[in-house]
């Protein structure tokens, strides 16, 4: 039975390589090529979401991959919440690569 306090976000969910048809859920201008569920994860403290990883699960499109997934407590409605963590995704992403120049 389905838990229906939390909300499951995969990373294919936020993968600007996969199409809408593999898996993706939130527009192209807010993907980031292969984020990592530790990514994820860390978005997801940063806006101050209760949180729990889960890294041996595998997204049932891709159900050979084993990418984990991350449960948050569910506190609004969930489009809204994947284009948050989105937003914050590509912050993490452009302090990583402003550090490695």
């Amino acid at each position: 039975m389905r838990k229906q306090d939390k909300v499951i976000l995969w990373p294919a969910y936020f993968d600007s390589t996969k199409t809408r048809r593999e898996g993706r859920k939130i527009p192209k201008s807010l993907a980031v090529p292969s984020p990592k569920i530790t990514e994820l994860k860390e978005a997801a403290e940063k806006l101050g979401f209760e949180c729990e990883l889960v890294a041996d699960a595998s997204y049932p499109k891709t159900h050979w991959l084993k990418t984990g997934k991350l449960l948050i407590a569910k506190k609004e409605a969930k489009n809204q919440l994947l284009k948050k963590i989105a937003k914050q995704l590509q912050k993490i992403r452009a302090t990583v690569s402003a550090k490695s120049v």
